[in-house]
């Protein structure tokens, strides 16, 4: 069964990671929420090498980058985020987290913790995926479920609900279909896309 996931992996068919894990239409809406940052600050979390950081930098911010271990992005800071954030509040223009929410011991508390350092007016902007789209609920009867096709170290499963649960402040996008030409969508998202872009505005400012 590994091998043939593996092997599923590595088509080239957008349903959130595998083998277009850096370029996923989730990560590109995601990064059309992001305003233009000349002057401004971000802080990336779960930056890993690097690459969504030099996105936010060419889009003219100044950019925080943290992760649980030194995943090699040059002059990141080594954070948990399962504890509380060493930023103070109202630190940053924009958070942006990609792909780090399913990681952590309890989402919603890092959540808050996101948005306490982040500046009123400024955006939260990240993604995760959905578990439980209908595609993936078909899979599953065949044995794939989401704790054995998805990454090891995830914690957390979610479905809309979920989402919708911790991030009552969120508007919530998705993509749909997988391949070629992929619209962004609004509805019918715990359904259909693979992953769900969390846009939150911060009350103020």
């Amino acid at each position: 069964m590994q091998a043939l996931l593996g092997l599923l992996k590595k088509i080239p068919v957008d349903l959130g990671q595998g083998a277009v894990a850096e370029r996923t239409e989730g990560k590109r809406i995601a990064l059309r929420l992001v305003p233009r940052g000349e002057g401004r600050t971000a802080l990336d979390v779960g930056c890993r090498e690097g690459t969504q950081t030099r996105w936010l930098q060419a889009r003219g911010y100044a950019v925080t980058s943290i992760d649980v271990e030194d995943a090699g992005c040059p002059g990141m800071r080594v954070v948990d985020c399962n504890r509380p954030l060493p930023f103070p509040d109202d630190s940053f223009d924009l958070v942006w987290c990609s792909e780090v929410l399913e990681h952590l011991v309890d989402p919603e508390f890092s959540l808050n913790e996101l948005r306490r350092v982040t500046r009123p007016g400024g955006d939260l902007v990240l993604t995760t995926p959905n578990s439980y789209a209908l595609l993936f609920r078909l899979i599953a009867r065949l044995g794939f479920t989401p704790e054995k096709i998805q990454r090891k170290d995830h914690l957390h499963f979610f479905s809309e609900r979920d989402v919708r649960e911790i991030a009552p402040d969120a508007t919530l996008y998705g993509y749909f279909p997988y391949l070629f030409i992929k619209r962004t969508i609004k509805s019918r998202l715990g359904d259909l896309t693979p992953t769900f872009v969390m846009h939150i505005r911060k009350p103020g400012g």
